[in-house]
């Protein structure tokens, strides 16, 4: 590491401080790469001339600031910061322009715009008004940071039969923010955490700006890879494992029941924590298709549950929860204050008012009649006229399919470029690993925002822009 040796040391400040700058300039500048190995104390005090005190207190403070992370017995990694990739940027811009445009023109397989709203709204304007009419002023009243109280004890009642504490449930505002207070309350600089390979891009965001340290673990069929789990577990001291335990975003996959019961021994054998988002299993298309979470199962206390209700009720109302491990509740409750004090307090009555009254069931059916139809045109038509370009499993439920090209010549950021000039949008794998170098042969396409006609449409022009990589 020849450029190391090279700093010239001023007098004003400690020497420590001055390697811990130059590390962190070579890291950042990719001199020094993501991961690679850092010199021993005994090779840095060296080849710096300077004592071990020197050398240790520079890799502490690099340590310290997210630059370096250790493995045990095998010495110490430059970390470097995560930066936007310009794709990344560009997807972004691409929905923030096309929400202020006519919906009309283009396919939205992303799901990103929510331009369609499947929620009755002459009930909603119903639901409002009667909570108004019910509990007048006090709508506008904060309620305590933990939540609107008859709304958690419904929670409760209603979907955990009364089975968890109820001081244990914290109304969040949507599984987003749900996850970023979980990483905050639980997590410091260069904690571990393992996730699903691939995964939800917002959870890889979080961990990222928390400086975690991220372990990515395969996903199979029916859940991630035990034995590549267990590799990381032996060899790591782990924090916390993300898992969406149904409909995985992006996958699709579900957990086998004998998956998540392991995995729940290993929490207890290994000491870390299970962050399960709970993210679409209303949305269940198949029959004999059994719903059972990992927070059902947990026994010791090892779960941090994470429900959004963005899905059954309306998008733009961010409402959600998380039943949290009654040790961490006040840690828990110390960071919801500190991010926004309180959740909407009319939604809240309004969501508690949608559950008790079993109008929630009612718009899940639909809900589910409605997408169940375009589950299966997709399906269909990805068997019949895509397969001879992808590779995909059917989800049984969710609102998502994932396909993995089969021709390494084709790209899906590439594919994507090209599908946009013909106003279909798609979103590629790359969003959903933790570099920009994984997952460009795979993307996403999900039919929460289309129709049964725009979903022949998109998939139509997808197939023709396939076929025109063969010619």
């Amino acid at each position: 590491m020849k450029s190391i040796k090279e700093i010239i040391f001023e007098e004003e400040t400690p020497k420590y401080i001055q390697i811990a700058n130059k590390f962190k300039k070579l890291i950042e500048d990719g001199s020094i790469l993501d991961g690679e190995k850092l010199p021993t104390i005994r090779e840095l005090s060296t080849d710096l001339n300077v004592n071990k005190i020197t050398a240790i207190n520079c890799y502490k403070k690099l340590k310290n600031e997210g630059f370096a992370y250790q493995k045990v017995g095998s010495g110490t990694f430059a970390k470097k910061k995560e930066m936007i990739s310009p794709f990344r940027k560009d997807y972004s811009k691409t929905f923030k322009l096309l929400k202020n445009d006519d919906v009309s023109k283009y396919v939205d397989f992303t799901g990103e715009t929510t331009k369609e709203i499947l929620f009755p709204i002459k009930d909603f304007k119903e639901i409002i008004n009667t909570v108004l009419d019910r509990d007048g002023e006090e709508v506008l009243l904060s309620q305590n940071t933990l939540g609107y109280d008859p709304l958690r004890e419904t929670i409760n009642n209603v979907f955990w039969d009364g089975t968890v504490n109820t001081e244990d449930i914290l109304i969040v505002s949507g599984a987003q923010q749900g996850i970023d207070i979980a990483s905050k309350a639980l997590l410091n600089i260069n904690d571990n955490v393992i996730v699903e390979k691939p995964t939800y891009g917002g959870a890889l965001s979080v961990f990222k700006w928390r400086r975690a340290n991220i372990f990515e673990v395969p996903i199979e069929e029916d859940g991630i890879n035990i034995e590549k789990f267990e590799k990381v577990l032996k060899k790591n001291k782990i924090t916390l494992f993300y898992a969406m335990s149904y409909f995985q975003n992006p996958t699709g996959v579900s957990y086998s029941l004998e998956k998540k019961k392991r995995i729940l021994e290993l929490a207890k054998e290994h000491d870390f924590y299970i962050i399960e988002d709970d993210y679409l299993s209303e949305l269940i298309y198949e029959e004999d298709f059994n719903y059972i979470p990992f927070k059902y199962l947990d026994k010791e206390n090892r779960v941090i549950y994470i429900k959004s209700f963005s899905k059954i009720f309306i998008p733009g109302i961010r409402l959600g929860y998380i039943i949290v491990p009654e040790k961490f509740r006040e840690n828990f409750l110390r960071t919801k204050f500190n991010t926004d004090i309180t959740t909407s307090t009319l939604m809240q009555r309004a969501l508690e008012y949608y559950i008790a009254n079993k109008n929630w069931k009612e718009n899940v059916h639909n809900l589910s009649v409605e997408y169940k139809k375009r589950y299966n045109l997709m399906g269909k038509i990805i068997k019949e006229e895509l397969s001879d370009y992808v590779y995909y499993n059917k989800p049984n439920g969710g609102l998502n399919y994932y396909l993995e090209i089969k021709d390494s010549r084709i790209s899906s950021r590439e594919l994507f470029y090209r599908l946009k000039k013909n106003h279909v949008y798609i979103t590629p794998g790359v969003l959903f690993f933790r570099t920009n170098e994984e997952g460009d042969r795979s993307f996403r396409i999900g039919f929460s925002q289309t129709d049964c006609d725009n979903i022949i449409k998109g998939l139509r022009i997808i197939k023709e822009e396939f076929k025109s990589w063969h010619i």
